[in-house]
């Protein structure tokens, strides 16, 4: 057994418990200051009251001094998009000219333009991007993170992508939680035919992806000119009998059920939420869903944010997510997105902490492995140089990740 001691930790901060924190509970964290906690194997297996560091711990194999600087779980981030090929800077020209992104896709850019190349791609060509990305984002505190596909719209680019998910999580340090969303966009082939192309995903795809377990979830696009809330229906019930978790794309752009259908259906999450409306929020509520807001996406776009403050007086769990994408959300770096939740959220850095942590862990099915600093928990841990969490959303584009410990091992 291998034993990892951390020393001179200025503070730990945390949410507790294994469950998603709503409402006033969103922004409990404990605070235990001038400690030190000691790793066994991948686990926390003990955490200090103070400095004083007992003389029976047995051999120490590592010791890590954390300077005095505040120690946080690893940072979970519960939507990407990882997986494709192409950037799209050819459209800064076409938003500055005002074209909106559902006009963007309509004239067959947008999404579609980076399925044909992701179509084209290689294996090795998608594995290289994603790889790279992947080492820059744990170096920066994310320990966990959500995957999906939806840049191929067809049965071979589809299991391509998701198998560079699954060939990532078994060669990098990085937990990946693989997500299919064939259910992203309508591919050309099937315009005009979007029942069609909902039957293939259903009957073609999701079995097969399901046997040979090359994916968690099943999430889909609940749009305006992408899928309705009856096709959104079928296509998650679909994935609920076959045995995936639910996640949906709600109400990014216009409230047309995508929302209410999350809630009646007790998905995982609901994904961006922009738009949502009274009966959105109320179903929410009711159903136990995650909200996953992304406000990297309206800051991109110039859009407006999600309701945060009233999901949190309604008792809807919040998470935020970068919503890392080649359209949207050019961007990573889950710190930033922390600085955008106080600025344009107005959350408290408590309840930013919980939502990069714990709820969006349990949004992903891990809130019993990692999302808090506990005895008992795997060893995902961050040391910041900062003194407090309200440092961590105050300094923006600074990259403030000292020290990344993922199941007990310091990321080199």
């Amino acid at each position: 057994m291998s034993k990892t001691l951390i020393k001179n930790i200025g503070r730990i901060q945390t949410p507790i418990g294994s469950y998603s924190h709503k409402g006033k509970e969103q922004g409990d964290n404990i605070k235990i200051d001038n400690t030190w906690l000691l790793i066994e194997d991948d686990i926390i297996s003990a955490i200090g009251k103070d400095n004083m560091i007992p003389s029976d711990l047995g051999e120490i194999d590592k010791e890590i001094d954390a300077l005095g600087s505040l120690v946080t779980p690893g940072l979970v981030d519960g939507h990407t998009h990882l997986i494709f090929s192409g950037f799209r800077q050819n459209e800064i020209g076409l938003k500055l000219k005002g074209a909106s992104y559902l006009e963007i896709l309509r004239a067959g850019g947008g999404i579609l333009d980076t399925v044909r190349n992701t179509r084209k791609a290689s294996f090795d060509d998608l594995y290289k991007q994603a790889d790279e990305a992947v080492s820059e984002i744990l170096f920066s505190g994310v320990t966990t993170m959500e995957a999906k596909s939806g840049y191929g719209l067809d049965f071979d680019s589809e299991i391509k992508m998701l198998e560079v998910i699954n060939a990532l999580n078994e060669t990098t340090d990085m937990t990946l939680v693989s997500t299919f969303m064939g259910a992203h966009a309508i591919p050309p082939e099937y315009e005009g035919r979007a029942d069609a192309f909902i039957e293939m995903l259903c009957e073609d795809l999701m079995p097969y992806i399901k046997e040979r377990d090359l994916a968690k979830y099943c999430d889909i696009f609940c749009e305006d000119s992408v899928f309705n809330a009856e096709q959104s229906r079928k296509y998650l019930e679909k994935a609920r009998e076959l045995g995936f978790g639910l996640r949906i794309h709600a109400d990014e752009i216009e409230a047309i059920g995508g929302s209410k259908l999350a809630g009646e259906m007790k998905t995982s999450s609901a994904e961006h939420l922009i738009s949502i409306n009274e009966e959105g929020l109320e179903s929410l509520a009711k159903g136990g869903t995650t909200a996953m807001c992304l406000p990297g996406t309206s800051f991109y776009l110039g859009a407006k944010y999600a309701p945060v403050r009233e999901m949190i007086k309604r008792g809807i769990p919040v998470a935020i997510a970068t919503d890392y994408n080649p359209g949207s959300c050019p961007s990573f770096n889950l710190q930033f997105i922390m600085t955008l939740g106080y600025l344009k959220y107005r959350m408290t850095p408590e309840e930013i902490l919980t939502a990069v942590t714990i709820n969006p862990a349990c949004a992903l099915g891990l809130g019993e492995e990692i999302g808090t600093i506990e005895v008992g928990k795997k060893a995902d841990l961050v040391i910041w140089d900062a003194k407090d969490v309200e440092m961590l959303c105050y300094r923006f584009g600074t990259d403030l990740a000292m020290n990344v410990i993922k199941g007990g091992k310091e990321i080199e």
